[in-house]
């Protein structure tokens, strides 16, 4: 590694004696560089770079003996490449790729059954990441992740297991496990993936499915035990949420285009991309671009000779240097992972099929930019790939104040919390920067919440099974034994403090860890989650699919806190129909992030900001602990009534936040997205 004033550069002893850089075929093809590494023997190891946005380099010679014997099967002119033809080609001949690539399905069908060939199309551009040929490696790479998936959990088996068990007496009959299927999404969606199951029993494919699967499981018997269903599902899909991996940093290569970029008007921002230990390239061999008549076309070959020299993971641009992204992308010589601070006039359309997150202060007096234009630019580019970091005023309170103040042309927002090496990162998840966002709120929370958050559950299935009632009779709350794992783990989740000192700042953290928990009731109301939240919870799970976006208890839900007056608190709990509804629960002061209930990531805030009324005679109050359904959030906007933007035609955001940073407010707009489960009172 050499060090430059342009950044760290990785040069080969070749180029370091003034020869020039080692080119492959492989490069000439635009497959990107090979390195060669020197072991003990005196041999050497092939690596590669793995596509764009993997931060990692990738040991050819890992392939195992079957990896390899798959590889060689479908490469069918031994060129050590595999092309999209050559797959299709290969699943229709050979059964043991078909088993590998399309297992349970009828690959011999592949060229006439559309929905097939669009999952193998889709799958090999993800592996390809636009090019026209994968290596082995990749391709290998692709289906090991695909492995490391699935996890052997025994909690999560045996909560599994008593969702299914609905008398509780430690045996599964055939006729509830038909009923389980039926009624509870949880459990059909691990035991029949894909199909349709709230019809069960008017489906002889699904009944017979699921009479298929009781029998594998209990060989005869009329019976399954646990011991029965462990050893049938060794292996099973992880109900918690998706572990927090975050990018290899340290493997990662950001190219970033000087010009623009704050090294000296803004130098924290450029401080926080070193400090967070991605290797650096800075280019800061280009002029300022804005001078009348600007020749762009001569610059972007020289940028792309230095990325070609460096071969990024994510190229960033900010402000003036905007003009230089655009162009690469419009000549094609960037289509790879990209961050855009500030959108630049000349961005009107964004390349498709390239994950870009674009950053925008509400108040940028630069390139000011309505937010109405800047959710179209970000509309042009592939579904699922692009972010609007936007960053905006809240509403105006009675005061003539906002709660939060937008981001200028510098965003000042992109400089704490991680915020800029976040986005980055976001550039590079494979689900989509906007679901890594969301991901990465959570590890904004203290670890003893996450603990206790992960024990509840985020599923209204989970809290339920914990009610020692159906939730029919007038009694409403259930008192929670104070010695029990439940009281502890609610309790953890009220007092634990996030991990960053938050954005509305009132009393200090020392105050309320005086506070004293003095009961927590459980809510069961079986009617109102029968038919509000658990309807709702289905058809945000569908919507999503709709969308191509995995549903994940954990991100599209979360835990949150509502004060009220004691008369609304008494109607969210007992309202047999909808819990939160606008007369009911409405926000004591004006629509700051726009129109609907209004929830609060801390109770802190709740408690400080005084929305649990007025204390009782003997000093107490009482605040709601919600599970809700939040869905894909974005930010909220004074002028939302009740109807949010767009995201993926037709389907609209589910929920709105008060920051895309660290959301501290969530506002829920459907009176099925939030379940109330605990009312805590304390003093």
């Amino acid at each position: 590694v050499r060090m430059s004033s342009a950044g760290p550069t990785l040069m080969s002893r070749a180029q370091s004696d003034g020869m020039g850089p080692l080119m492959t075929k492989a490069q000439s093809d635009g497959m990107g560089p090979l390195m060669m590494k020197a072991v003990s023997d005196g041999s050497t190891v092939t690596t590669v770079r793995s596509g764009y946005g993997s931060g990692s380099l990738k040991v050819v010679d890992e392939l195992d003996d079957e990896m390899r014997d798959i590889c060689t099967r479908i490469d069918t002119d031994g060129n050590g490449f595999i092309s999209k033809l050559e797959l299709v080609a290969a699943l229709q001949r050979d059964p043991v790729v078909a088993a590998l690539v399309l297992p349970g399905k009828d690959s011999s069908q592949l060229m006439s059954c559309e929905e097939t060939f669009d999952e193998i199309d889709a799958m090999f551009d993800q592996i390809a990441c636009g090019k026209q040929r994968v290596k082995y490696c990749h391709f290998a790479e692709h289906f090991r992740k695909a492995a490391s998936e699935t996890v052997s959990n025994t909690s999560e088996m045996r909560a599994l297991y008593d969702l299914i068990d609905a008398d509780g007496n430690g045996g599964i009959s055939k006729l509830e496990l038909l009923a389980a299927v039926q009624a509870n999404t949880e459990v059909a969606a691990f035991l029949l993936p894909g199909m349709k199951s709230n019809h069960v029993m008017n489906c002889e494919k699904t009944f017979d499915a699921v009479n298929g699967v009781f029998q594998a499981i209990a060989s005869g018997k009329r019976r399954i035990d646990f011991a029965d269903f462990e050893a049938y599902f060794k292996k099973v899909t992880c109900f918690a949420p998706r572990p927090r991996l975050g990018v290899d940093r340290a493997n990662t290569r950001v190219f970033i285009i000087g010009p623009g970029f704050g090294q000296q008007l803004n130098p924290r921002q450029s401080a926080m991309i070193i400090q967070a230990g991605y290797q650096v390239k800075w280019c800061f061999s280009i002029p300022n671009p804005e001078v009348p008549n600007f020749p762009v076309q001569p610059y972007l070959d020289h940028i792309k000779a230095e990325m070609d020299a460096f071969q990024p993971d994510v190229v960033c641009a900010a402000s003036k240097g905007g003009v230089y992204l655009v162009g690469l992308w419009q000549m094609g010589y960037w289509r790879g992972p990209s961050v855009l601070i500030n959108a630049h006039p000349t961005c009107k359309q964004l390349p498709e099929d390239v994950p870009i997150v674009l950053a925008q202060g509400g108040n940028d007096e630069v390139y000011p930019t309505p937010r109405a234009e800047l959710e179209r630019i970000v509309a042009t580019g592939s579904p699922n790939r692009c972010l609007l970091y936007y960053v905006a005023n809240s509403g105006v309170m009675p005061s003539g104040q906002h709660t939060r103040v937008g981001d200028f042309h510098n965003m000042e927002s992109l400089v704490s919390r991680d915020m800029l090496p976040r986005l980055v990162d976001a550039t590079l998840c494979p689900d989509g920067p906007e679901v890594h966002l969301l991901r990465s709120w959570r590890d904004r929370l203290g670890e003893g919440r996450l603990a206790a958050e992960e024990w509840l559950g985020y599923s209204p299935e989970r809290l339920r099974k914990r009610w020692v009632s159906r939730g029919m009779d007038e009694q409403k709350l259930r008192e929670v034994p104070r010695g029990s794992e439940e009281f502890q783990n609610v309790a953890a989740v009220f007092k634990t403090a996030p991990k960053e000192p938050p954005a509305y700042l009132m009393t200090t953290q020392a105050m309320w860890d005086r506070v004293t928990i003095l009961s927590i009731q459980r809510v069961e109301n079986g009617l109102q989650e029968e038919g509000s939240t658990k309807p709702y919870y289905d058809s945000l799970r569908r919507t999503l699919d709709d969308q191509g976006v995995e549903f994940e208890p954990g991100t599209h839900t979360c835990w949150a806190f509502h004060g009220a007056q004691p008369d609304a608190i008494e109607s969210i709990i007992s309202n047999p129909l909808a819990g939160f509804q606008p007369l009911a629960s409405g926000t004591r002061n004006s629509n700051v992030w726009g129109s609907g209930t209004y929830f609060a990531r801390d109770p802190k805030y709740v408690a400080d900001g005084g929305f649990c009324g007025q204390p009782a005679p003997d000093g107490t109050r009482r605040m709601l602990m919600c599970l809700l359904m939040s869905g894909m959030p974005c930010l909220g906007d004074p002028l939302h009534k009740g109807v949010l933007p767009i995201r993926n035609k037709p389907h609209r955001y589910n929920s709105s936040v008060d920051s895309l940073s660290s959301p501290e407010i969530i506002v829920v707009q459907h009176p099925g997205g939030a379940l109330p489960a605990y009312l805590i009172t304390f003093a």
